[in-house]
């Protein structure tokens, strides 16, 4: 009995799911545990002196619970989750607001919770949720044909990147910025609202930098680094190019490279340079690639969608997703300052991993072939 009804289960999930979508993220996940073992087994066993399958064995953990946190969300049924989407939200920001309180500072940013098994870093955790949020608050019934919608997001995204800035975490602040100006502007606001939220946000980190130069003056720094880097420290950037450079169309082979041995977190922040120079461009554009197919199926999906809701969430997360995988590579390649963003589902991290889990789960249940009946 109980036999049948697994296997019913799994039949309806099976029809119902994007296959492609979901092929699509477990083969990103794969990769990820591939380039795991090969950037970060010199780093354990010569320069930190463990064990040579230190780290391969965290990421292949962290990648066992992030597929299981994307299968059992993309199964969930539809209507739930988009009860649940309020109090996870409420619960990550809290876990963001406890950051500065007793949050773990390393290297002068203070972004992680320790959890004592492992650190967690909230914002990748509320970074899916937030879209959701915002695309709850602009679809609201009440709220529906009144300007006042998009004011009350925009103070939910203030509220977040406080927080972020006090970090401090620039990438992510972008990131979030990016994401939401595409969810709202997709959700039919008018151009002037968004120009007017953009100064509102120049001219409140101009006085971020302008009052507290001892706190944000490395935002100045790292902006006058990348334009030119003759004036400050390009090291990491310019080590990053030139092992995409050396690395050319076939790369360097398996293990050959040298970016992972002389660049700090490289095997986070600089996981698309690794593979350049190991295994050539022509396999960091294959990984693109499957990026840009994975949003083009979820743009697809959502032309399919009645639920407005449905449809700004889609949205709001391939942005995210795209936005996410462009600055990484952007400051892989010198096109972006340093922020030190990870690539998802690739990159080293058991908060990004995670997140990337929630996020791919979402979208696994937002573009079911055959939704529930909504509440």
């Amino acid at each position: 009995m109980l036999k049948n009804l697994f296997k019913f289960e799994f039949n309806n999930y099976w029809r119902n799911i994007d296959k492609n979508i979901l092929f699509g993220f477990f083969i990103l996940f794969f990769l990820g545990l591939f380039f795991s073992f090969s950037s970060t087994s010199s780093l354990a066993g010569e320069r930190l002196n463990k064990a040579y399958y230190f780290f391969f064995s965290k990421h292949l953990i962290f990648t066992v619970l992030a597929l299981f946190i994307m299968f059992v969300i993309s199964a969930m049924e539809t209507s739930l989750l988009k009860k649940i989407v309020i109090p996870f939200f409420i619960i990550s920001f809290l876990l963001l607001v406890l950051v500065p309180i007793v949050g773990v500072e390393v290297k002068g940013a203070k972004r992680w919770l320790d959890l004592y098994l492992f650190r967690l870093q909230p914002i990748e955790l509320l970074k899916p949720f937030f879209i959701l949020t915002t695309v709850k608050i602009l679809t609201l019934d009440k709220l529906k044909n009144s300007q006042v919608r998009y004011l009350f997001s925009f103070l939910l995204l203030i509220s977040v990147i406080i927080l972020l800035i006090d970090q401090p975490d620039l990438g992510q602040s972008i990131l979030l910025t990016g994401s939401w100006i595409a969810t709202v502007f997709i959700s039919g606001v008018s151009i002037i609202y968004i120009f007017s939220f953009f100064i509102f946000f120049s001219i409140l980190v101009g006085s971020l930098l302008f009052l507290m130069p001892e706190k944000f003056g490395y935002i100045i720094d790292r902006l006058v680094t990348f334009l030119d880097p003759s004036k400050g420290d390009a090291f990491q950037s310019s080590t990053a190019l030139n092992a995409i450079k050396q690395g050319g169309i076939k790369g360097q082979g398996m293990g050959e490279g040298i970016l992972k041995d002389s660049v700090p977190e490289a095997h986070t922040d600089y996981i698309i340079a690794i593979i350049s120079e190991e295994y050539g461009s022509i396999i960091s554009i294959l990984i693109i690639t499957i990026f840009l197919y994975i949003a083009f199926r979820i743009i697809k999906n959502c032309v399919l969608k009645d639920d407005e809701f449905l449809k700004l969430s889609l949205c709001g997360l391939s942005s995210l997703l795209i936005f996410q995988t462009f600055i990484h590579i952007g400051v892989n390649t010198s096109l972006l300052p340093t922020t030190g963003m990870t690539l998802p589902f690739l990159s080293y991290g058991g908060s990004s991993l995670i997140g990337s889990a929630v996020l791919a789960g979402i979208i696994l249940n937002y573009t079911k072939i055959k939704l529930e009946i909504d509440e």
